[in-house]
Order: structure tokens, then sequence, then C-alpha cells
């Protein structure tokens, strides 16, 4: 029997974002723990640390892929929001996540996430003042698609190649 996970795909949006280069994979799934543990008490801690797991983190985007059971990702998502700031090494890193989407498949993530980023240019591309601007945007709107993808938008850790 196959157990069914949902991917949360979230945006990791920090007070200072020169602070995003200290965010580990281990910063993220301690902090989601704590706030999971924190508002549905041990049985809610107990259900996603199951197999709850950071699947991607961009420390440069914000971007972060969390992966948790089908039956219990809405433990997680509820918990999500009372993640007011990161415990990193004994500094407190005022934050907050913001969920842009939920999968069930990495594939799909990585699907909206190309199409969440175009959106996010062409609003750029509006505000635009010179030329230069413009056609810099542009070209990045132009290789925005899963087949010009020359590397793998998601790096996996080596848990997801045993499954």
């Amino acid at each position: 029997m196959r157990f069914k996970s949902r991917y949360l795909l979230c945006e990791l949006v920090l007070e200072d974002p020169r602070w995003r280069q200290n965010i580990s994979h281990g910063t993220i799934v301690y902090n989601v723990r704590e706030a999971v543990a924190r508002t549905h008490g041990d049985f809610g801690a107990a259900a996603c640390a199951v197999s709850f797991s950071v699947k991607y983190l961009n420390v440069y985007t914000g971007v972060v892929l969390l992966r948790c059971r089908k039956d219990f990702y809405q433990l997680l998502w509820s918990s999500l929001p009372f993640i007011t700031s990161l415990d990193n090494r004994g500094q407190r890193i005022p934050c907050f996540i913001n969920t842009l989407h939920v999968g069930g498949t990495i594939r799909t993530c990585q699907k909206f996430l190309i199409q969440y980023n175009k959106n996010q240019l062409l609003q750029l591309l509006k505000n635009c003042t010179n030329a230069a601007e413009k056609e810099a945007i542009r070209q990045s709107l132009q290789s925005c698609s899963l087949q010009s993808l020359e590397e793998p938008e998601f790096v996996f850790s080596k848990s997801e190649d045993n499954e």
C-alpha cells in the first residue's frame, strides 16, 4: 500500500531579506514542527511528524516545498500562520510563511510555481521605467517553461530516491 502525500508550496517572507542566506532545511523543519505542536498538541505533532519533510528550499527566492501525509496536511497547513519568527542558531528572525499552493505531486507544484513566477514578472513589467529593464524581463518571461529547463527545478533529498 502506498502512502499518499500532499505538497505545500510556500513562500518564506522575511522582514530583512538578507537573513535568507542563513536559513537551512533543519531550521524550517524545527520551526514548523514546533508550530504544529503548539497549535495541535501532541496528536498534531505526532501525526505530522510521520512523513513531514522539506523537499525544496530556495534561500534566494524564499520558496519552500513541504511534504506531509495526505490525511494530516490540514494540521500542518493550519499551523503555518502561527509562525511569526524562525529560531536559527540562537537568533530570532521575524517572518511569516505564505502558502501559495497545495498539490498532490511535486510536478503540479512546479507547474504552479512557474505560472506564479510568470505572473510576478508580468507585474514587474508593468512597473518598468526604462527599455533595458523591460527587455530583461521579457527575456525572463520567454525562458519560463518546463521544456526549456536544462536542470531540474527542484533538488530532491536522498530520501526521495527510496520511495
